[in-house]
């Protein structure tokens, strides 16, 4: 099996000196499989979101080394990483990040309409997340679990390499979160894009492969266990 995901010795400090005791990363080493569903559990300010920034290209790392499909993120130019983030990488947030002045189906054609990408997946998408119908509703019309599903339809419509998933049932009740859950899963298996998924809930890590502990910028441990709750 090939490799999405390869990390060694990651820093990621925000402090000059960069003390162990302030780095927002500490010498944290991850490899995550292609089509793997892995979820990094732990508390808030435990370096995870840090971790997907800088996985991302959306930040740069003090030392160390991100191999995404095997080639060096950072070592890419600032319009490279661009182009990767934009094609082969999906993000799901906590806050949903839809743009409220857009309509459903307007928010995910967005992506598509970035890269050049005909629009007729974005309805086939939002029929995939069961939203068919509220094509042109406005998020603010849409419950917190139908914006969530927008979200949803928004990362995966270019069918990307990489789903990043960020406290994504962290603003919705158990029985939605767990719905979410359920479907993020399945929509990744069924592309077989590799989902990696900072969670604070040990019910969303239960859809996961395989699951890490993250604690003060560092990867601690693994659960062979997928239902912790």
């Amino acid at each position: 099996m090939s490799t999405m995901i390869r990390i060694e010795d990651l820093w990621k400090c925000y402090d000059e000196e960069c003390p162990d005791t302030t780095a927002a990363l500490r010498g944290l080493d991850l490899e995550v499989d292609t089509g793997e569903v892995v979820a990094l559990f732990g508390r808030s300010g435990s370096g995870k979101t840090t971790l997907f920034n800088v996985i991302a290209g959306l930040d740069q790392p003090t030392r160390g080394i991100i191999l995404l499909e095997g080639r060096n993120v950072h070592e890419m130019g600032e319009l490279e990483r661009t182009r990767i983030r934009r094609a082969r990488i999906g993000f799901v947030f906590q806050s949903f990040n839809l743009i409220p002045t857009l309509s459903a189906l307007e928010n995910v054609l967005l992506p598509l309409e970035m890269l050049g990408m005909p629009s007729q997946p974005a309805p086939e998408a939002l029929a995939a997340v069961g939203l068919s119908g509220k094509e042109k509703r406005y998020p603010h019309e849409l419950s917190g679990g139908e914006q969530q599903r927008v979200a949803i339809a928004r990362a995966l419509v270019k069918e990307p390499s990489l789903l990043l998933a960020d406290e994504p049932t962290g603003n919705l009740d158990t029985e939605t979160g767990d719905q979410i859950m359920d479907l993020i899963k399945q929509l990744c298996s069924r592309a077989g894009t590799t989902l990696l998924m900072a969670t604070h809930s040990k019910r969303a890590s239960g859809i996961a492969e395989r699951i890490l502990t993250m604690k003060d910028g560092r990867i601690e441990g693994e659960s062979g266990e997928t239902d912790l709750s």
